[in-house]
């Protein structure tokens, strides 16, 4: 896919769905910084956003500001815990709904998932918009279906630029 330095971009980062499968896959930590500039690639950055979870105890709030000192707006939403015990923290709906808002000033959302949820938004997005929609996440971890729609697809896997490799244990 030809990308050029006019093109106007959004970047919408589900972190929760980023940090589990970097978890999952390398048991390392995703580094944002790296992805926000692959994401960007020299064009013109109108919004970053990341969709971010927060427990009772807010140990994430560490996190959550290094994401802003990044470039990052960060929207963050409490974890839901119910009386089973059952636990559920996702903004696949407020993802979506951000992303049909700000088509209109966007050539290219990226959506840094690999979250077979968001297929009919990507599909909308490009039929109905006019968006190029490219997708960055974990190829293993990344819907097939979603790797298929997206105009373009950056395999976080790829490359070790993308976790965290450090020797300090920091949470």
């Amino acid at each position: 896919m030809i990308k050029h330095k006019e093109q106007r971009v959004g970047i919408l980062v589900d972190v929760s769905n980023m940090y589990h499968s970097a978890k999952n896959l390398f048991n390392r930590k995703v580094n944002f910084r790296e992805i926000l500039l692959q994401a960007v690639a020299d064009r013109k950055l109108i919004r970053a956003t990341a969709y971010a979870i927060q427990t009772e105890n807010q140990e994430e709030a560490p996190f959550i500001d290094a994401l802003a000192q990044q470039g990052f707006e960060v929207k963050v939403k409490d974890l839901q815990i119910f009386a089973g015990g059952a636990k559920k923290g996702d903004w696949d709906v407020g993802i979506a709904i951000d992303a049909i808002k700000l088509a209109d000033k966007l050539d290219v959302i990226v959506l840094v998932s690999g979250d077979g949820d968001y297929l009919p938004l990507v599909s909308y997005l490009q039929n109905n918009k006019g968006c190029l929609v490219e997708v960055m996440a974990f190829r293993k971890t990344c819907s097939s279906r979603l790797i298929e729609e997206a105009d373009d697809f950056i395999d976080l896997s790829a490359d070790k630029k993308f976790l965290i490799y450090s020797s300090n244990k920091r949470k």
